[in-house]
C-alpha cells in the first residue's frame, strides 16, 4: 500500500466533513478553506505536517476530488487605495464526495448515463466508473485490469503502453454485450499479444486464454 494513501484518506475526509458540517461556501464555517488554515486545522486534527498536507492536497486536486478556486477581490491599502487581490480557496469536489459516499442515483453514469442498462434483459454489473458488464464476463474483466497493470509496469515504451492499453480497455467494452463482436475482439487480441510478447509478460495473456478464445471464436 502507498504510504500516501492514509493521508490522502484523512485529507479528503478532513474535507468531507468540513463540508458535510458547513453553514456557508466562503467563512469561518464554509465548506471551503484557505490554504493556511487547511494546514493549521489538519496539523492539529490529524497530526500532518505542512509538507504532507501540500504534497498530497496537490495530488487530491490533480486527480479532481478537491477543488482549488480563486476569487478576486479589492483591498484597500493603509493609503485608501485599492487594489486587486486574489484568494485561493479549497473544497471537496463532488468527485471527493463520491469516493467516499460510494454509488448514488446522482453519480455521472459515464458512457452509458441516460441509458437503463438494466432494462436490456442482459444481468450485467455497474462499475463504480459508470462501466457495465456482463456477469458472464467478470472474471475476464478482472483479469484484463490485471493485464493492464502489468503494461503500464513494464519495461514498454510509452506509445507502447498507450496502444495496449487502449487495446484492453476496448476489449473489456465489448464485454459489456451479450454476444461480444468476436471479430473485433480478434483483432484487439492479437495486437495485445504482440505487444506482450515485446514487453516480457506473455505469459500473463496466455493464461487467460481459455477466457478469451471461446469470444473470438464464438463458442460462448
Amino acid at each position: 500500500m502507498n504510504p500516501n494513501d492514509g493521508i490522502r484518506q484523512q485529507i479528503l475526509h478532513w474535507f468531507y466533513d468540513r463540508n458535510s458540517n458547513a453553514t456557508s461556501q466562503h467563512g469561518k464555517r464554509g465548506s471551503a478553506v484557505k490554504i493556511s488554515d487547511a494546514k493549521k486545522r489538519l496539523k492539529g486534527d490529524c497530526g500532518l505536517a505542512q509538507t504532507q498536507v501540500v504534497s498530497n492536497l496537490n495530488y487530491l486536486i490533480d486527480k479532481n476530488w478537491i477543488n482549488r478556486t480563486e476569487v478576486e477581490k479589492q483591498v484597500r491599502t493603509p493609503r485608501g487605495t485599492l487594489v486587486p487581490a486574489t484568494q485561493t480557496w479549497y473544497e471537496i469536489s463532488s468527485g471527493g464526495i463520491d469516493k467516499i459516499e460510494g454509488d448514488s442515483e446522482f453519480r455521472n453514469g459515464g458512457k452509458f448515463a441516460g441509458i437503463n442498462v438494466h432494462a436490456t434483459g442482459t444481468n450485467v454489473i455497474t462499475l463504480g466508473d459508470g462501466n457495465i458488464v456482463n456477469v458472464k464476463y467478470e472474471r475476464l474483466r478482472e483479469e484484463l485490469k490485471h493485464l493492464k497493470e502489468l503494461a503500464v509496469e513494464s519495461n514498454l515504451s510509452e506509445k507502447e503502453k498507450v496502444d495496449i492499453v487502449v487495446d484492453i480497455e476496448s476489449t473489456m467494452d465489448q464485454l459489456a454485450k451479450a454476444r461480444p463482436d468476436n471479430t473485433i475482439l480478434g483483432h484487439l487480441w492479437d495486437r495485445i499479444t504482440e505487444v506482450a510478447t515485446i514487453g516480457g509478460f506473455l505469459d500473463a495473456v496466455q493464461g487467460m486464454e481459455d477466457l478469451v478464445r471461446p469470444l473470438i471464436t464464438g463458442e460462448f
